[in-house]
């Protein structure tokens, strides 16, 4: 049996004509939406959306395209799009009953709720984002040797085929060489919980290689536009991330100060995932940007 949330209700919900959503939802109170990174699933927030819960709805989905969600193929309309995968999240959270929430993101969940969080800022009361960059800055500042570390970026950038190949031909390996090098803790991801990532994004090639596709084309398209116009975050703003800027170069909080006018931006000494690694410092920062 594959590991739950415990105390947590599971259901399949519908956000689009060929997408339904696997999501976890536990507790009540003002509602919060938890979005995983890669290569995980929902289950990344056990830790944090069990205290959460104390006080809050928390809504754990899978993303699109990753663990028990629908994986639609890959098209020309932006099918993995952030802007598509963020209407999915609004949608889920309207059919639950809630116009309005606050939404946090890790790695590709954050990517997906900074766009959720441009494109209806009137839904998105808070935004937590944690260790990105928004899809512009993150290409902009990954250059020299030093773009080494982001090599599955680049990877999945590629047209459709080669990459999809290369990885399903080992995918556990490929997958389980960013859960091992991301992380400064390994007893953080238990056996059941890495055999679950394992397996469900071994199922999930293909959909997993379009969202970083989309990361290279057309989100960056979006981003560009935003740019352009002076678009920026309308709401309370809290990034959490290593800090890569002092390791790549770059000013972090001043890439995201750009976007977000009202931000509380700190750095970690945990790991990449650090909701499992440090989930009373996760809770803590969260619940600070909630109570703004």
């Amino acid at each position: 049996m594959s590991p739950v949330i415990a105390g947590f209700t599971y259901q399949r919900v519908p956000v689009a004509d060929d997408v339904s959503l696997n999501v976890a939802v536990g507790g009540s109170g003002p509602p919060i939406v938890l979005l995983h990174g890669f290569p995980q699933t929902h289950l990344m927030w056990r830790h944090v959306a069990a205290d959460l819960a104390a006080d809050h709805t928390v809504i754990c989905p899978d993303l699109r395209g990753y663990g028990a969600s629908d994986k639609p193929a890959e098209s020309e309309s932006g099918t993995y799009a952030k802007r598509t995968m963020a209407a999915d999240v609004v949608a889920l959270a309207g059919a639950l009953g809630h116009e309005k929430f606050a939404l946090a993101g890790h790695d590709r969940g954050a990517l997906v709720a900074f766009r959720a969080g441009l494109d209806h800022p009137e839904t998105i009361t808070h935004l937590a984002c944690l260790d990105v960059l928004p899809t512009l800055d993150m290409w902009d500042v990954l250059h020299g040797t030093n773009g080494a570390v982001g090599f599955h970026l680049y990877l999945m950038a590629q047209p459709p085929g080669l990459a999809e190949q290369m990885i399903g031909a080992s995918a556990d390996a490929f997958f389980g060489h960013f859960l091992d090098v991301w992380t400064n803790d390994p007893e953080a991801i238990p056996a059941e919980i890495r055999a679950a990532y394992l397996d469900a994004s071994r199922d999930a090639v293909t959909s997993i290689v379009a969202d970083y596709r989309a990361s290279a084309g057309v989100d960056v398209e979006h981003d560009e536009a935003d740019r352009a116009a002076g678009n920026r975050l309308a709401m309370p703003v809290g990034v959490l991330q290593q800090d890569w800027g002092a390791a790549l170069g770059f000013d972090a909080a001043a890439l995201w100060g750009a976007w977000a006018p009202d931000l509380h931006h700190a750095t970690v000494t945990s790991g990449h995932f650090m909701a499992e690694e440090a989930p009373a410092d996760v809770v803590k920062a969260l619940r600070d940007l909630l109570a703004r």
